[in-house]
């Protein structure tokens, strides 16, 4: 069972996989809906990862109704924006789908993100 900070740790040793390491983490979390996942804060490391990692997990709190661990509303928003998808065209359809708590950190996403294809 991976936790949050984990999941940053591999994203530090390998930021070109970061997609792979977040969704192994939301399908863990959806399966154990273990709140000590979040237990341990987050060091800062790249603020767009850091806002992306907090989204997610406040993220899946809100799926499963319960109130995300304080901490993470200490994380702070990315500076510029990010497009997640990195495509030019996505980007107006990201700013319309794009859920609260990941826009709240002006990160946006597709409304379908945090889904496995």
């Amino acid at each position: 069972m991976n936790t949050l900070r984990s999941v940053q740790k591999n994203i530090q040793a390998d930021t070109g996989n970061w997609a792979i390491y977040l969704m192994d983490f939301v399908d863990d979390f959806r399966r154990y809906k273990d709140l000590r996942m979040l237990d341990e804060p987050l060091a800062r490391f790249d603020e767009r990862f850091d806002a992306l990692l907090a989204s997610t997990a406040e993220a899946l709190c809100d799926e499963i109704k319960v109130t995300p661990p304080l901490w993470l509303a200490t994380v702070p928003a990315c500076f510029k924006p990010w497009f997640v998808s990195g495509m030019e065209n996505l980007k107006a359809i990201a700013l319309a789908e794009s859920p609260t708590r990941f826009r709240i950190r002006k990160i946006f996403v597709l409304e379908n993100f945090l889904s496995r294809v």
